[in-house]
């Protein structure tokens, strides 16, 4: 692996990290009634899976293991993105910080989007080298 894919795969890893670390401390913040509890439990689960999953990913045997443990990492930052605009739309919280994990959840998706993309290609093309 190249020093600069490197770099680039322990950069997200540490974005990943902070963006569980402001979920746990917007969950804190939530109030403590029924929705506050369900959405809180919910976001939790979700917002820290994707740096416990890529973590996973950095470890895989295969492409194909990488590209699956992405996309479940994908998967859960969409489900922690519809959480956190239902939080905000309901009223249950609003504010700049929640404004602001939903900008960088917006954009941890977009990355993963492209890198199961890559990876789909990689995997498509490696099938085709074989065949050769």
């Amino acid at each position: 692996m190249s020093p600069s894919k490197y770099t680039q795969s322990a950069q997200l890893e540490t974005r990943l990290v902070d963006f569980a670390v402001r979920i746990v401390r917007l969950c804190r913040s939530l109030p403590n009634d029924f929705a506050g509890i369900h959405f809180g439990k919910q976001m939790l689960r979700s917002g820290s899976s994707p740096a416990l999953h890529y973590g996973e990913a950095r470890g895989a045997e295969s492409d194909k293991d990488f590209r699956h443990k992405c996309s479940i990492a994908l998967k859960e930052l969409r489900e922690t993105y519809i959480n956190l605009k239902i939080v905000n739309q309901s009223g249950i919280y609003s504010g700049a910080q929640l404004l602001d994990i939903l900008d960088e959840n917006n954009q941890l998706i977009s990355i993963f989007v492209k890198t199961v993309r890559t990876m789909d290609d990689r995997i498509a093309n490696s099938k085709l080298d074989r065949a050769k």
